[in-house]
Order: structure tokens, then C-alpha cells, then sequence
């Protein structure tokens, strides 16, 4: 399964198409003016040819539910509010932009069916490059104004920062779908979804209770050889920048060397520590918070592994975002806007919610039921602006050899 900080994959490609009928499947769950049509029409009225439905119950009854929102957001939506009438967008875009070359830095695996769920809507053909944030965001650079990119879809603030000098400012109705805190301060990207930093532990072991306040804690030699980490990962990477900008550069380094002093055993990406803590390979593991939510999505309670968002907060307990905006140098800048519309759009979010167990950024999407509330997280006051020095967090970490 491939996840965020994957290598690099093949050539931009066309996505596949839903159904037309799947999209009214899903079109049906959502509130009224919540729909994915809704919250792409902000393109323009005059482009959009409307086409009344009314919904039946017998409809309703048909839709997969499991496979578009959980239980819990189903059973939010009044049943009136359901059974209303949907607006299928039969042109949105018009025919001189009907593409749209996204560079996406998140795995195919978490956004291909949300980003094909806007091709099959809108009619834009949707054109992918997929490979890990940080070698996309060099890819921009060296590209500059001659890159095929209309939008650049990040893992992480770090990588948005890097290529902050290519974006353009995005309109205020997308800005308003985000919280301040999880997007650009001058409007040049956006949050999409919010990802928790987090101690994934054997609960079979250990209790919360039984692991350090903070996360200089695990420099005791108690810890040595029983620790995980992904130094290469760009979330991880995030986060030692997060320590930079609340620490300082001193006491970062000093984290960092003596975590490193404690033998962790070093893994690719987030996935596999998460496994290993389950397994009893390692005992935690520093991850993002929602790899953890999909393995017990599989296997239940019984997945012998869990969440710990420290509770003297700092740094181990940052949320990070997700982000997108769209390149100054885009030869398709409204089908790259009306993108992220609907990424933010009560759908989109609704997918990102079941699907991925990340935050949601708009205002009335709730967080799965599973996940721990952001406002029960002992999180670091870190602006956007402080976690996009990836180049400064990676000259560290060679610095330290810890990095090649």
C-alpha cells in the first residue's frame, strides 16, 4: 500500500472516471448546498447548466454508504434535508480548460478516488503526477514558470513554503474554507485536511501513563533500541522544523542527537512503524496520527497499538495540514481553483473524514468519531509560515548524519 513519502511514480496520466451514477449516490448523502456541484460553481453561474433531480427514498436506500461517509456523518444529515433536490453541473469549465495537471505529493492511494470523484463532476480531465513532496517541490523549482503544473498538492507545510515564490494568490471563497492557522497568511495556499504528530505505542506493553510527558523523555537509555523513526519522511521532517521554530536551533539538535543516541531503528515512512509497534519490534514509534486508524479500521480493537499525543504538548504534539495552490505559471487556473473548492467542499471533507481519519479544515465537518478532538490535543501555537524550512530542518539532520 502505498502512502505519503512514496517514491517517485510514472508520468502525468488521465484518471479513471466514476460512474455518473455513483457521484448522485454520493451527491444524495450530502446537504443541500453542500454538494460537490455547489461547491465548484463558484467558478462562475453563467457556466453552469443545471439539471433538476428529486431524490427518493428508494434512491437513498441504494447508496453504498460505507464506501462514501461513516454511519455517524449519515446519521447527522436530516432526513429532509436529504431528500431534496440535487444540481448535476453538466458544464462547469469551459472547453479551452477542460484539463488539469495536479503534482501531488500525497500517495495515489489516499486521493486518486477523490480526485477522480472532481473529474467525473466537473468533466475535467485530471492529470496526476505522483511522487513524494519534498522531490516534487525540487521538481517545481528547477521547472519554474515552464512547468506542465497547474496546481501543486503537498504533504506538508514544508513543502508549500519551498515553492511559495511560483504560487498564486488564491480566491478569498477558498481561503474561508480553511481556519487561520491552516493556510498561507498572504492567500498563496490552503490546508486541505489536518495530520496530527503523535507516539504510536504496544498498548500490550504500556499504558499512557507509563510514557514521558515530553518528548525529551525518550532520551532516557531506558528507550535505547526500542524507539522507530523515519528521518527521510517528510512529515517527520516537519516536525524537527516545528522544534526549530519553538526551541530554537540548540535544543532541536539537541533532540535530535539524543534520540539518536538511543539506537532508534529507522524506517521509510510511517506505515511500517506502526506495524513494528504492534508487533512488539519496537515499542513506540513517531508517526502522524491517522496510519494508526487504518489499521484498526481493518483489524478492530484487537490491533495491539495506539495514540499518544504527549501531554506536555510542544512540537511531538504539532498539526500539520495538507495543502494545495495553484501555480502562477497554470495554463488551467480556474479548473486547478474549482479543485481545491471541491477538496474543501463538505464532500470532499466527508471523504477525508472516513476514508483517511485526517481533520477536516471546513467549518461544520466533523472529525471521525474515532479520532481524538484537536481541541483535546496539547498542540504548539506554530504559524503555517514556521514549518516551511525544509531545507534548513535537512542541512540539520545531515549535519548530524542522520541524514546521508
Amino acid at each position: 500500500m502505498l502512502h505519503d513519502g512514496q517514491e517517485p511514480r510514472s508520468p502525468p496520466a488521465s484518471t479513471g472516471r466514476l460512474s455518473r451514477r455513483r457521484f448522485l449516490q454520493i451527491g444524495a448523502v450530502a446537504a443541500a448546498g453542500s454538494t460537490a456541484a455547489a461547491a465548484l460553481a463558484a467558478c462562475g453561474e453563467s457556466q453552469i447548466v443545471a439539471v433538476e433531480k428529486i431524490v427518493t427514498q428508494t434512491e437513498i436506500k441504494e447508496i453504498p454508504v460505507e464506501k462514501v461517509v461513516t454511519q455517524t456523518v449519515v446519521k447527522e444529515v436530516p432526513v429532509e434535508r436529504v431528500v431534496e433536490k440535487i444540481v448535476t453541473v453538466e458544464k462547469l469549465i469551459p472547453p479551452t480548460q477542460q484539463s488539469v495537471t495536479v503534482y501531488s505529493g500525497r500517495s495515489e492511494s489516499l486521493v486518486a478516488p477523490v480526485l477522480a470523484q472532481f473529474g467525473e463532476i466537473s468533466g475535467v480531465d485530471v492529470r496526476i503526477k505522483y511522487a513524494g513532496t519534498p522531490a516534487l517541490a525540487a521538481t517545481l523549482l528547477e521547472e519554474g514558470s515552464n512547468s506542465p503544473a497547474d496546481l501543486f498538492y503537498a504533504q506538508d507545510p514544508g513543502g508549500l513554503g519551498a515553492v511559495e515564490p511560483l504560487f498564486a494568490p488564491l480566491p478569498q471563497d477558498i481561503l474561508e474554507r480553511s481556519p487561520a492557522w491552516g493556510r498561507h497568511a498572504d492567500g498563496l495556499w490552503t490546508g486541505v485536511t489536518g495530520r496530527a504528530r503523535t507516539v504510536v505505542y504496544n498498548n500490550r506493553k504500556f499504558t499512557e501513563a507509563d510514557l514521558p510527558d515530553d518528548m525529551f523523555g525518550f532520551h532516557d537509555p531506558a528507550w535505547r533500541g526500542r524507539i522507530g523513526w523515519a528521518p527521510t519522511n517528510g512529515s517527520f521532517q516537519a516536525m524537527v522544523t516545528g522544534m526549530r521554530a519553538v526551541w530554537g536551533e540548540d535544543r532541536a539538535s539537541e533532540w535530535l542527537q539524543g534520540i539518536k543516541a538511543n539506537q532508534p531503528i529507522e524506517f521509510p515512512k510511517n506505515t511500517p512503524q506502526v506495524a513494528a509497534a504492534a508487533a512488539g519490534e519496537i515499542d513506540v514509534g513517531f508517526v502522524n496520527h491517522y496510519y494508526l486508524h487504518r489499521f484498526m479500521s481493518e483489524q478492530g480493537e484487537s490491533f495491539n497499538a495506539r495514540n499518544y499525543h504527549v501531554r506536555g504538548g510542544g512540537p511531538g504534539a504539532l498539526i500539520m495540514v495538507s495543502g494545495a495552490g495553484v501555480l502562477a505559471s497554470a495554463a488551467n487556473p480556474e479548473p486547478a481553483q474549482a479543485l481545491i473548492r471541491f477538496l474543501l467542499s463538505d464532500v470532499g471533507q466527508s471523504y477525508f473524514v472516513s476514508n483517511t481519519f485526517e481533520y477536516p479544515m471546513a467549518p461544520g465537518v466533523k472529525t471521525h468519531p474515532g479520532v481524538t478532538p484537536l481541541d483535546s490535543i496539547n498542540r504548539p501555537d506554530i504559524a503555517p509560515s514556521q514549518l516551511t524550512d525544509l531545507k534548513g530542518t535537512q542541512a540539520l539532520l545531515r549535519q548530524l548524519e542522520i541524514l546521508p
